[in-house]
């Protein structure tokens, strides 16, 4: 029994590991007037769909994802303040440093910019990127499981908003135990509530 679970779960990794390069695949093959496009949509979506936050995290957009950084002089117009992930430690959640236009940032260990420096705070809201997605509220991320550790962490646990392509919709991403669902979905096709 235990050979066929350890089976099981070695198949679904690879299938993962698959999945993920074929979702980065999908989003490279839009072009930049597409992409530009499919991105104004979703800042648009975000605007019209969700409170402002008092402290929100986003995420610098790598791997073709969608740019959500024309909303954050909106957010930030109307009170709220930005921040970015740090990798604090490789198995641990993720921390957030406050984020401004003159704000330097450095390439971590994943070459992704992240503020060198400054004061770390909680958000209340996360704009997370979907690398791949299902209508139940469940992502697909890279596999370091950074978010899912994050939001198991944080008490309160902020409002987790996926933030995707269509093209990187999926049946289902065959949720694992410690995949944690996501509180809304918003892609070019409109911001949906999982479940409701």
């Amino acid at each position: 029994m235990a050979q066929t679970i350890n089976q099981a779960d070695e198949d679904n990794t690879a299938w993962r590991r698959a999945l993920r390069r074929e979702m980065v695949a999908r989003r490279g093959s839009l072009d930049d007037v597409a992409h530009s496009e499919l991105s104004s949509r979703i800042v648009s979506l975000l605007r019209a769909s969700l409170p402002v936050p008092a402290i929100f995290a986003f995420c610098w957009p790598i791997k073709h994802e969608p740019d959500v950084r024309a909303l954050i002089p909106h957010w930030q117009a109307a009170g709220a303040q930005a921040a970015l992930p740090v990798v604090v430690e490789p198995e641990a959640p993720l921390a957030f440093r406050l984020w401004q236009a003159d704000t330097p940032l450095v390439e971590d260990r994943y070459g992704i910019p992240t503020p060198a420096a400054g004061p770390f705070v909680q958000p209340d809201l996360l704009l997370m990127p979907l690398n791949g997605f299902d209508a139940d509220g469940y992502r697909l991320g890279y596999g370091g499981g950074f978010f899912d550790r994050t939001l198991a962490a944080l008490t309160p646990r902020p409002l987790a908003v996926g933030v995707g392509f269509e093209c990187n919709r999926l049946p289902s991403i065959r949720p694992q135990p410690h995949d944690q669902r996501l509180d809304w979905l918003v892609t070019e096709a409109g911001a949906f509530r999982p479940g409701a």
